[in-house]
């Protein structure tokens, strides 16, 4: 089922649609491996991300050598780890927009001292 979504996204919304599709991929683990990720899978699939993302970056600095549509790829992929951290937040039980806000806070306030 696709479903349109605004041209932004706030982090109540995005959470909820992170958490929509991780439901999606758990039945496809269900059905193709017979158990789902674990929160730790979910983390080193992260983590996973983060070095594809890592080399990514590379390329666009021209640090790194790699063919295709790097800033389609870039942005795919820093996406992709944006939703990695929605998912374990979520099944961390730590809300993104006040854990975000208050991570904020606590750098401006010591940044403005």
């Amino acid at each position: 089922m696709t479903t349109s979504i605004p041209v932004t996204l706030d982090f109540k919304t995005a959470s909820e649609r992170c958490d929509r599709i991780r439901a999606l991929y758990r039945e496809l683990e269900l059905e193709h491996h017979a158990t789902a990720w674990t929160t730790e899978g979910d983390l080193l699939g992260f983590v996973s991300g983060v070095g594809i993302l890592s080399k990514l970056v590379m390329t666009s600095e021209g640090r790194w050598i790699q063919d295709g549509d790097v800033e389609a790829e870039l942005k795919d992929k820093l996406s992709e780890c944006f939703w990695s951290l929605f998912v374990l937040s979520s099944r961390l039980g730590i809300e993104p927009s006040e854990a975000m806000t208050s991570f904020m806070d606590m750098l401006d306030f010591k940044l403005s001292a």
